[in-house]
């Protein structure tokens, strides 16, 4: 029987190249293109693998992986993203991620990855790695920035707010109220040292949690 995958993106034709790329090999049980429908199909599912985009909406991938693992989810994941960040490569694995690959890789790499992860190995893209292990061999408190410090509810909230939702839609997704929602917005852009809507937008934007 071959492996199972489910793919999270929020670009059909991206969707469309990985289902030609890994199939007949694995099988791939499925699509989803919003972080928040990540979790009720992989419990729906029980795929072996996530393949993951960092940069979803609603809820980034490392958040979706840290609530796969709080979850209790047994899935592998592998982060794929545009982003040769190593400090969002340290993030991805912390959170559980098996693997973190660029969209700019060969296909071949891609199926390497994979195939490495399967057998319980980790997979980091060569693009990131040096870096990512001179961030590793530094105390935790040198490589964890201000977003990783956040809150996974702030979080939320300034990936909602920076895709442009208002408080009342961000406390509807969240099923808080929306005094709350604004709450956590001014004590996010307090902890991230931003002003306006428009600073957090282009925080978003540089750390990979919103793409435009």
């Amino acid at each position: 029987m071959p492996h199972t995958i489910l793919i999270a993106d929020d670009h059909g034709i991206v969707i469309d190249g990985l289902r030609k790329l890994l199939e007949p090999g694995y099988e791939v049980l499925g699509a989803v293109s919003d972080g928040r429908q990540v979790l009720p199909e992989v419990q729906r599912l029980n795929p072996e693998l996530v393949l993951l985009d960092i940069s979803l909406p609603s809820l980034n991938g490392i958040d979706v992986t840290r609530q796969l693992r709080e979850a209790g989810c047994a899935c592998k994941v592998l982060i794929l993203t545009m982003h040769p960040d190593a400090t969002l490569a340290r993030e991805a694995i912390d959170a559980g991620a098996s693997g973190y690959i660029l969209k700019s890789s060969p296909a071949a790499e891609l199926t390497n990855a994979i195939a490495e992860i399967f057998l319980g190995r980790t997979y980091l893209s060569p693009a990131v790695t040096k870096e990512l292990l001179d961030i590793m061999s530094k105390p935790a408190e040198a490589h964890h920035n201000a977003w990783a410090r956040l809150t996974p509810r702030q979080r939320e909230v300034l990936q909602l707010l920076a895709e442009g939702r208002s408080h009342k839609e961000v406390a509807a997704i969240l099923n808080i109220s929306v005094k709350t929602a604004e709450y956590h917005k001014y004590a996010l852009l307090e902890a991230l040292g931003l002003k306006t809507n428009a600073d957090l937008v282009q925080y978003a934007v540089r750390h990979g949690i919103i793409t435009v």
